[in-house]
């Protein structure tokens, strides 16, 4: 299953999620937030806010180039990430004003809903709870893929619902990609 990053919805759900937390936040905490956003969307919509690859790493699941972006590997003039900063102590806060044109009102409303689940976890409890998700197991490498049809499963889909799953996406892949190209 192949979704496409949006990397301005990553931004824009980033600075929205820092903003409705209310301060800075560690940035692991973040991207394991973010994580649960995209897991819980997907399930839910099929199809995660961000579009960003699941991922195994050493300390839990997470999102492929929104973990890098957090860190600022790529933060210049035209990066939408221009919106989230560094702050002491490995923290991260939303600065300015942001747009929100990739988010949806469910979008909003899934940032809500977990952050209210998960945000005031404890570092420990949350980090805990991301290695007890059915999908991570520890990779063998720093960072493996993990199969979009693992969360789907534990979420009750069938096979065929999971086979029909893969055809939208492939459709919709398809679709974006060539907006992308073309756009």
């Amino acid at each position: 299953m192949q979704f496409v990053f949006d990397e301005r919805a990553a931004a824009q759900a980033a600075a929205h999620l820092l903003r409705r937390y209310g301060g800075p936040m560690p940035s692991a905490r973040l991207a394991r937030l973010l994580y649960l956003v995209d897991r819980r969307g997907f399930v839910e919509t099929e199809y995660p806010t961000t579009g960003d690859r699941f991922v195994a790493m050493p300390d839990g699941p997470g999102l492929a180039r929104i973990a890098e972006l957090i860190a600022g590997v790529r933060r210049d003039g035209e990066s939408p990430w221009g919106v989230v900063s560094p702050s002491p102590g490995g923290c991260v806060t939303a600065i300015g004003p942001c747009d929100e044109d990739r988010l949806s009102d469910y979008d909003r409303e899934l940032i809500g809903s977990v952050l209210d689940d998960f945000g005031m976890m404890d570092d420990e409890a949350l980090a805990a709870h991301m290695r007890a998700l059915p999908e991570w197991t520890a990779p063998a490498s720093p960072c493996a893929d993990i199969d979009p049809r693992v969360i789907l499963r534990d979420a009750g889909y069938t096979e065929d619902d999971i086979a029909e799953v893969e055809s939208e996406l492939a459709a919709t892949h398809w679709l974006r990609t060539k907006y992308a190209a073309t756009g």
